[in-house]
């Protein structure tokens, strides 16, 4: 055999192996994403089982600062930690819902999952109820650059307008840990292990969505049933 033809017939086995591994590489993907659709799909049906049966923690836990409409027809739950930078971009995002929709009912999570300083931000946080300041406590930490520790949250503290020792003594109120661990355990059972994540209607929402998916799924939310 001469080598032109040798080389060509080697040539024609290496394309060949080449073929048959990128087609075992592509089905593999997309046996891949054909799982994960069927896992979202799965998840997506057992939450609508599993809101309806934690509604009451959700959407009605007295312990949860609420902003919009306290009355609204349709709640929209934001679970969030203070050192994450996804939830900070999400403020506005939240805040132009209320905005817009003056029947939406606003309610915080506190989810501290990045750490000691993000539950300390979480129980300052909630602690600025007993003063009236929630709300704007909330947004000035979630306005913050950098990670936010001990000393910046009670600079951001005086900043508005808190009285700093009243709000370390009342952080040490049992109510606010228990708060946390409820939130925690709620988020756990629905699946929920990072942060932003927001629960509207029977679904939950994870990561940052624009105004317009948001509101689409408020008006899903508002419609009947059946």
């Amino acid at each position: 055999m001469s080598k032109p033809k040798a080389a060509l017939i080697a040539l024609s086995v290496v394309l060949a192996l080449l073929f048959i591994w990128m087609a075992a590489v592509h089905r593999s993907v997309i046996m891949d994403y054909l799982h994960q659709l069927e896992n979202r799909r799965l998840l997506a049906a057992e939450l609508r089982g599993l809101i309806p049966e934690r509604r009451d923690a959700l959407f009605n836990d007295p312990a949860a600062p609420t902003a919009g409409n306290p009355e609204g027809d349709v709640a929209l739950v934001a679970f969030f930690d203070y050192n994450c930078l996804q939830c900070r971009e999400a403020v506005s995002i939240l805040q132009q819902a209320v905005k817009d929709d003056p029947k939406l009912k606003l309610v915080f999570k506190e989810y501290p999952i990045l750490g000691p300083d993000s539950k300390f931000a979480a129980a300052a946080a909630l602690a600025s109820r007993k003063q009236g300041k929630y709300e704007a406590f909330h947004l000035a930490l979630m306005a913050s650059r950098g990670r936010l520790r001990e000393s910046s949250i009670f600079t951001i503290a005086g900043q508005v307008g808190l009285d700093v020792e009243q709000l370390k003594r009342d952080m040490e109120d049992p109510a606010i840990a228990d708060a946390l661990a409820r939130n925690r355990a709620l988020a756990i059972g629905l699946y929920i292990t990072g942060t932003p994540a927001l629960v509207v209607g029977d679904e939950v929402i994870p990561g940052v969505v624009d105004v317009a998916t948001l509101q689409r799924s408020i008006a899903k939310a508002r419609k009947p049933k059946g």
